[in-house]
């Protein structure tokens, strides 16, 4: 049984700096619920921590979730003090005996790795290469279980990976999305499975024209498309 109630965990996560919709954190919430006791949630990108206590908070108290993020330096990563701010944030949750934090790369983990794992939650680095190794991580999935994507269908590196591994790999499905957020299933793709994310290419070039206009500080522009926030689309 999860440990938190989702309406509390909402106001708690959207606190924290980052990028995760209500919708997406409730998606989240439900898989990280579903993990069975003493299970395990590998998290690839924690930043701040604003999808790490969802997960954490979801999930039954035998479980645990490995947060895995380099925390490099620069401005997109924020190097140690993002590092700082994520074990506050975990603190202040409630949930830092639930979260084992992993100061390395996906690759770096991925290659030490050798036990299962029950859900995959993928918010690393956006560019192709990152994305395909990161989806790698499904291998330690039983089949029936459920891989997530942040910034598919958003960002050009994130959907192009996910599409690359989609429509040649032969351990993944698509089955939907939230936003941004695509729910992949562990399993043998079919013809149509492999077909079925071509579908959310429309969306893809909207975003992509959204992010244009935000640029080029045509708020209202944007607007026509349906887009009423002022960050970019996810």
């Amino acid at each position: 049984m999860h440990s938190r109630d989702f309406d509390e965990l909402a106001d708690v996560a959207s606190s924290v700096p980052g990028w995760l919709t209500r919708d997406q954190a409730r998606v989240l919430y439900d898989e990280a619920a579903a993990v069975p006791a003493g299970g395990c949630v590998v998290e690839i990108g924690s930043h701040h921590g604003r999808s790490t206590v969802v997960l954490a908070a979801a999930v039954a108290p035998t479980a645990r979730v490995v947060a895995v993020d380099p925390f490099l330096e620069g401005w997109r990563y924020g190097g140690p003090d993002t590092e700082q701010a994520l074990r506050a944030t975990l603190e202040r949750a409630g949930v830092t005996d639930l979260v084992d934090v992993r100061v390395a790369t996906s690759a770096e983990v991925l290659a030490q790795w050798d036990a299962r794992v029950d859900l995959v939650y993928v918010d690393g680095k956006h560019d192709v290469r990152s994305v395909c190794h990161d989806l790698r991580w499904a291998r330690f999935v039983p089949t029936g279980s459920h891989v997530l994507v942040h910034d598919a269908f958003s960002s050009v590196g994130v959907t192009l990976g996910l599409l690359w591994t989609l429509l040649v790999g032969r351990s993944l499905v698509y089955l939907d999305r939230t936003g941004s957020l695509a729910r992949l299933r562990v399993g043998r793709p079919d013809p149509r499975d492999r077909l079925r994310p071509l579908g959310q290419l429309p969306w893809w070039v909207r975003n992509l024209a959204v992010k244009a206009l935000l640029r080029l500080r045509l708020r209202r522009v944007a607007r026509w498309w349906g887009h009423t926030d002022d960050a970019d689309p996810y």
